[in-house]
């Protein structure tokens, strides 16, 4: 599957507190626009901004989904709850 149409953030160079406002602030506009898959690039590193990433994603109450893009780890791929 290619991704080259899904809405992406990247978070290189951020600290983890500004990371988890951008992560939160990118799923919350996504909803609204009625964009349902993201993805989150975050870099491979020593894995402090996949893990907030992932810590990010698992209380989101927007967010239905989400792994690690099997061809890239840098990245997360993202599925956000459809809006009634």
């Amino acid at each position: 599957m290619l991704y080259s149409n899904y809405p992406t953030i990247d978070l290189h160079g951020m600290d983890r507190d500004y990371a988890r406002m951008m992560i939160n602030q990118f799923i919350e506009d996504n909803y609204k626009m009625k964009k349902y898959d993201v993805i989150i690039i975050h870099g491979i590193g020593s894995g402090i901004l996949r893990k907030e990433v992932k810590k990010t994603l698992s209380v989101n109450k927007k967010v239905e989904s989400f792994r690690n893009d099997f061809m890239n780890i840098g990245c997360t791929i993202v599925r956000i709850k459809e809006r009634n």
